[in-house]
């Protein structure tokens, strides 16, 4: 029987964290954040508790959609599934009224629909087989291997060295070290198997012997029974319409042969005990080169470990081509990238003609395959190598090697699809600045896969962003995002947000066993829920910049930025190092997409762009502009400046430049010494397709082709845990 006190106390815990969602926070704010991990630290406690806070958690999900309380639904749901993943075991008749309600969010406007039918997917499946969510989650996070479910994931923590203090980056580290300690695969393992266990035959499950058995198992025994055991929870959940006794019956037959080797009087059942949730797979890095993240991911799909041998790397490279790069490409133009001969380009060199059957040509195609190009000799790195890159993975769907030479006429083999096998989690620590310096690398990642295509087919990217307050000083136009972010999650307000200024706190902590328990046991808690819960992106617009200087000689300058852009114009000796005059043309798109121009001069030092709406309602695509605007005042003893920051437009002062709407059209400002175009940054694959098409079609104006279907401007998502909730 269940004590009354404890259910009690957990009641009066969830309905604690919906005032909390209501904006009556408790009394003492460091205690935000913190009414969630309580919860699921009380199963960890008490593995019985899971029950009880699944079912109360379903009874306030009944009674939020009865009463129209819209705001409970996510972080109810999202509090009970984490849940329901950590229990032990849960009755079907539990899991089948959360798949009940699932279902009915189908009705609901995003995000409600998509989270439910996420969920719902995810229910029908454990009630089939039971803790199939929690052996993926393991299974994926400690990257073990099995075949029938190959998914790999790992997280990366990126932290700016600049921006963060040494004290942060240093107990970060220790943090994720620790979480990785007594992670080693064979727990792992036997933790699927225990839980697997547990899930199925519930109380009659005997669990001490359990451990005692696979404790003195040889490794590559429990391996086995791991194995035998996912396939049978796979299998099972694969089937859909399978009955859970069926599912029941096997896992029963290998428990019993697990415990074997026991004696009689050691197999009496003992009760639910707990399982571990292990901690992801974490790493740290702090970002101090430009391609950082491109590296990380690339040994994270293929490790140096697995590289090819060098006498494949030079066969490799002759077997490789390099696709069409199209100069003609605008969104290209940024970097340009040169073709380098990898071999001597001497004709003695390469490959005789007998190593590389081919149908016979005339003299002058045989002349033109044989002419070289001028070049460079260049040592590659090894992960710029593209035997490195084109061997892939080593699971399903990769490519070989080498190939081995076609006869005449043999129809060519189709090659196997490529399958996203891997998931990186990048969780950037810090404030605006660093996801201004993602979306640099995003971008360039996207330009890198245009040209050579590798991570896309074999990589699912995901984005998080836990703000820092590095400084502690509260400057709320740092983390702008996340303010955006809270407003329109409030389950992000309450468990991410939380952290701004929590981690710095906990880092300078004195070294004590209460600060270990905080940062062990809470901070990294807070992460993995993060990364695991965070399915619904919110896109920014990722924003492009030119700027051309009226010098011929100079080549104009391009960067990308996301929420902010600031600049400052040239000062002009003739106007004694005040600014010279700024002229603005503004294009604002209205609905039926007619463009009013607007055109004004001023006088000016500078100006502030920012991305970022006021509203969390509003269309994440637009600009706000602010013009620092000097203003005359004559006085008696001359003319003099004085400097003030405001909002322009016409014809009234006081207000800002506003640019909504999915637009195509650039901001342009000219500038004494210089003008600059401000334009939705456009996705590199969408460009190059486009560029392709309109060489064959030059008098082709609209998009045609794949072009027609190809997203046009680039996105770069942060996950919450429900998105924009309207």
């Amino acid at each position: 029987s269940i004590p009354a006190e404890v259910e009690s106390d957990i009641l009066r815990r969830v309905r604690t964290l919906l005032r909390e969602l209501d904006g009556h926070h408790p009394s003492c704010q460091s205690d935000r954040g913190m009414l969630r991990w309580t919860l699921h630290k009380k199963i960890d406690q008490n593995p019985s508790n899971g029950s009880i806070l699944v079912r109360i958690l379903v009874k306030e999900l009944e009674r939020a959609e009865r009463g129209d309380f819209r705001h409970y639904i996510i972080p109810l749901l999202h509090t009970l599934m984490y849940a329901l993943i950590k229990a032990p075991c849960i009755s079907d008749e539990l899991c089948s009224r959360v798949y009940d309600f699932c279902k009915k969010l189908l009705t609901l406007p995003k995000p409600f629909c998509t989270i439910g039918l996420d969920y719902a997917i995810r229910l029908k499946m454990e009630r089939t087989a039971p803790g199939m969510l929690y052996q993926r989650m393991v299974i994926s996070e400690q990257s073990l291997k099995s075949d029938p479910y190959p998914y790999q994931e790992k997280i990366f923590i990126f932290a700016d060295p600049e921006l963060l203090s040494e004290a942060i980056c240093n107990a970060l580290v220790t943090d994720t070290e620790a979480a990785q300690v007594s992670q080693s695969p064979r727990a792992c393992m036997c933790y699927v198997i225990i839980h697997a266990m547990q899930a199925a035959l519930g109380e009659g499950c005997n669990v001490s012997g359990l451990k005692r058995s696979l404790q003195e198992m040889p490794t590559s025994d429990v391996e086995h029974w791991f194995q035998q055991v996912v396939a049978a929870v796979e299998s099972a959940g694969q089937e859909g319409s399978a009955d859970r006794s069926q599912h029941a019956a096997r896992l029963e037959k290998i428990y019993c042969a697990v415990l074997s080797a026991l004696q009689a009087g050691e197999l009496q059942a003992g009760g639910l005990q707990g399982t571990p949730l292990p901690n992801p797979n974490i790493s740290f890095h702090l970002w101090t080169e430009d391609d950082q993240l491109w590296k990380e991911l690339v040994l994270f799909i293929r490790p140096l470990s697995q590289s090819c041998e060098p006498n494949c790397l030079s066969q490799d490279l002759d077997n490789f081509e390099i696709q069409d790069i199209i100069s003609e490409c605008e969104c290209c133009e940024q970097t340009r990238f040169s073709i380098l001969s990898t071999d001597s380009g001497i004709e003695r060199d390469l490959p005789a003609a007998a190593e590389e059957p081919f149908a016979p040509c005339s003299a002058e195609t045989e002349q033109s395959r044989l002419q070289r190009k001028g070049g460079i000799k260049k040592k590659l790195s090894p992960l710029e190598s593209v035997a490195f890159l084109q061997a892939g993975c080593n699971g399903a769907g990769a490519k070989p090697l080498a190939k081995p030479p076609k006869r005449a006429g043999t129809p060519p083999e189709p090659a196997a699809p490529l399958q996203r096998l891997h998931t990186a989690r990048i969780v950037l620590l810090g404030d605006d600045r660093i996801l201004g310096r993602l979306a640099q690398a995003y971008h360039s990642l996207r330009k890198r896969e245009t040209r050579r295509v590798f991570l896309t087919p074999r990589l699912n990217l995901q984005f998080y962003y836990i703000p820092v307050d590095h400084a502690a000083t509260g400057q709320e136009e740092l983390c702008e995002v996340a303010g955006y972010l809270g407003r329109a999650d409030p389950w992000y307000e309450s468990n991410i947000n939380t952290l701004c200024h929590m981690i710095p706190k906990l880092a300078t902590m004195p070294s004590s066993p209460s600060k270990h328990l905080m940062t062990d046991l809470f901070i990294t808690d807070v992460i993995a829920y993060y990364v695991r819960m965070g399915i619904q992106p919110v896109c920014f617009q990722v924003y492009a910049v030119k700027i051309f200087f009226n010098d011929p000689a100079q080549e104009p300058a391009e960067d990308v930025f996301l929420t902010e852009l600031r600049t400052q114009a040239q000062d002009s000796a003739s106007l004694r190092g005040v600014c010279g005059e700024l002229t603005e043309p503004f294009l604002q798109v209205v609905v039926s997409d007619r463009a009013k121009e607007v055109t004004t001069s001023l006088r000016s030092t500078g100006l502030v762009m920012k991305a970022i709406p006021a509203d969390e309602a509003e269309d994440l695509v637009c600009l706000n502009v602010n013009i620092t605007e000097i203003i005359r005042i004559n006085n008696l003893s001359g003319r003099s400046f004085s400097v003030s920051s405001c909002g322009w437009s016409r014809p009234q002062r006081g207000q800002t430049l506003a640019l909504r709407g999915r637009f195509a059209h650039a901001v342009n400002m000219f500038l004494c010494s210089c003008s600059m175009e401000v334009s939705p940054c456009l996705e590199p694959s969408y460009c190059l397709q486009k560029t392709r098409t309109m060489k064959f079609s030059l008098h082709e104006t609209e998009d045609v082709g794949l072009a027609k279907y190809m997203p046009k401007s680039l996105l770069l998502p942060i996950n919450t845990f429900a998105g924009i909730i309207q």
